[in-house]
């Protein structure tokens, strides 16, 4: 996963700085399963319904900083970071064409005491989210994905991106604008803070190179938890047309909205986001 010990040393202490600049009250823990430690950061009121957060490949629950305070008004926050992933939880990469994950994340439910939760997953962690709704519906009260994977084709991006990671720090950030956008030029710490982190991992940190599965038709078809997914129309990783179609035909109950001119990375949708939440609490409500 990581180059050599000394880069991992390098991304988890800035990932440490980083998270000293969480913008809510929090807790940091870890929750023991069977693929090891999980940690997992805790905001907003104990008693407001729960929310897990799951990040993407090459980054860590970080990447929720700028949504956070949003959400945690009105939600019990569960930032979590995937196993093998450029944070602190386990370094163990289970086979993604297994019940592995959905056996981990639901560990993680019981270790947090949580029966059921609704979950916010982007990229890699939407796929992680989304495997889990469908090998274990009744542990899930909502899905919002950001630019998923697993259901619109894979990119061939790695051969796009060789050349240019050839060149150094100038083309590795030719690279992350690419899958993130480029950055405006004046950030408040916070997002400074991330952005270091993210040229930390993209220095040290070995990414995924195996393709992620992609949902069948059927399984698709079979979910029936509200759902809202945001895909980038410039997503240089996943076919965010393909995945607009086969949702639009699979799961015609489901929110899909495609940013046309958003990269995989869709940018702050905490508002969309809370108000699809904050419905589908309600109609859960609703319904009892």
């Amino acid at each position: 996963m990581y180059k050599s010990p000394a880069g991992a040393a390098a991304i988890l202490a800035q990932y440490r700085e980083t998270l000293g600049l969480w913008p809510v009250a929090h807790s940091q823990g870890w929750i023991d399963t069977d693929l090891g430690d999980t940690f997992v950061i805790r905001s907003g009121p104990e008693d407001a319904p729960p929310v897990l957060l799951l990040h993407g490949s090459q980054s860590n629950s970080a990447s929720w900083m700028r949504q956070v305070e949003c959400w945690a008004r009105a939600f019990r926050l569960y930032a979590v970071d995937l196993p093998g992933e450029a944070g602190l939880s386990a370094a163990v990469r289970p086979a993604l064409d297994s019940d592995a994950h959905a056996r981990w994340l639901e560990q993680v439910l019981d270790g947090l005491g949580l029966a059921r939760a609704s979950l916010v997953g982007v990229s890699l962690g939407g796929w992680v989210a989304l495997d889990f709704a469908l090998r274990r519906p009744r542990r899930v009260a909502a899905l919002a994905l950001l630019g998923p994977s697993g259901i619109g084709r894979q990119k061939a991006f790695l051969l796009r991106a060789a050349p240019w990671l050839l060149l150094g720090r100038w083309g590795r950030r030719r690279v992350r604008d690419m899958v993130l956008g480029p950055l405006p030029r004046q950030l408040p710490p916070a997002e400074q803070a991330l952005v270091r982190l993210i040229e930390v991992i993209d220095r040290h940190f070995l990414p995924r190179l195996a393709r992620i599965p992609r949902f069948s038709d059927a399984q698709l078809q079979g979910l029936a938890i509200p759902l809202l997914v945001i895909l980038g129309g410039r997503d240089v990783l996943l076919d965010s047309l393909d995945s607009q179609r086969r949702l639009q035909r699979c799961v015609p109950r489901a929110q899909v909205r495609l940013l046309v001119d958003k990269p995989h990375y869709v940018g702050d949708q905490s508002l969309p986001v809370l108000a699809f939440l904050n419905a589908a609490l309600e109609d859960s409500n609703g319904a009892l």
